[in-house]
């Protein structure tokens, strides 16, 4: 069985490739427990490579207030060598979830990094689709994520209330945001379920975990995703994420 000096050494290794020699903003009075707790038994947690812990983690930052910690966070990403353009990409696709005033929040954060490092921001690309090709792309998208469950509870056709909402977040959200260039199917699909564990919605995480083993993620990959915005989110609401996630996930033995 590990031990705290081990999470604790464990921690301090992490801390330091992630943020080098420069205060990572911690009190005092919390190092060790960070070292041991956040970086050492998260953080170094096996099943889920380095730099898909940084987008689960990003996803979380843009889906709460954290200025300081988000600003670390953009130039410990863009040492792992995400780029720019990904970094930016998690952050305006959070904006579905916790809402766009989030992402400028997040993005304007990132961008004085950039400034700093010399990197030029991501441009925008010309997004002129037609409102129903992205409507089309995002109805194809939903199935190709959800199954038969693209169109169950609020996804629902015949929902009259909702109805009057869902058709802008499917031509938006699923037919817009997620076909953006930057990221993949699969780190898009990780970074939903992280945004959702943070945002403290269970019936999105389950929705979109069984979703993310559609496209790419294996079930432990899954569970680091969620485990990985505790030290950002809490852990109550990972407690609650996963209990979700147990209740429609086959144990595979991980």
């Amino acid at each position: 069985m590990v031990t705290r000096e081990e999470l604790r050494r464990d921690g301090e290794a992490m801390r330091e490739r992630l943020f080098g020699s420069v205060d990572d903003g911690a009190p005092a009075v919390m190092r060790t427990l960070l070292s041991e707790g956040a970086y050492g038994a998260v953080w170094s947690r096996p099943g889920l490579a380095i730099e898909d812990r940084m987008i689960a983690a990003l996803a979380a930052l843009g889906s709460i207030r954290a200025p300081a910690s988000t600003r670390r966070h953009v130039a410990a990403a863009l040492d792992l060598g995400l780029s720019a353009e990904s970094i930016v990409e998690v952050f305006i696709q959070v904006g579905i979830y916790a809402g766009f005033a989030m992402t400028e929040e997040a993005v304007a954060t990132a961008n004085t990094v950039f400034v700093e490092r010399g990197i030029d921001p991501p441009p925008d690309p010309v997004r002129d689709d037609a409102l129903e090709v992205l409507s089309q792309r995002g109805k194809d998208l939903m199935s190709k994520l959800h199954g038969t469950r693209a169109t169950r509870g609020y996804a629902s056709p015949e929902n009259k209330i909702t109805g009057r909402f869902y058709p802008l977040a499917i031509q938006y959200g699923y037919g817009e945001i997620w076909f953006r260039p930057g990221l993949d199917l699969r780190q898009r699909a990780l970074l939903a379920v992280a945004s959702f564990a943070a945002l403290k919605l269970e019936g999105q995480v389950a929705k979109f975990g069984q979703s993310a083993l559609n496209v790419g993620l294996d079930q432990t990959e899954l569970l680091e995703a969620v485990i990985q915005t505790a030290p950002i989110s809490g852990f109550a609401p990972v407690l609650n994420a996963l209990a979700a996630l147990s209740a429609v996930l086959e144990p595979d033995g991980s």
